[in-house]
C-alpha cells in the first residue's frame, strides 16, 4: 500500500485528451502567428509602393 489511488482508464484517457488538445492549440497558435506575420508583410509592402 503506497497511499496512491489506483489509476483507472478514464484518468489516463483524460491525460491523453489534454495532451492532444495542448498540441492542437500550439499548432493553431503557430499557424495564426504565421498568418498575422504574412498579413503584416503584405501591408508593409503595399505602403512602400504607395508612399
Amino acid at each position: 500500500m503506497n497511499g496512491k489511488p489506483p489509476k483507472n482508464a478514464s484518468d489516463t484517457a483524460g491525460k491523453a485528451r489534454d495532451e492532444r488538445l495542448k498540441q492542437a492549440l500550439k499548432a493553431n497558435l503557430t499557424r495564426r502567428k504565421a498568418q498575422a506575420r504574412a498579413r503584416g508583410a503584405n501591408k508593409a509592402e503595399g505602403q512602400k509602393e504607395q508612399g
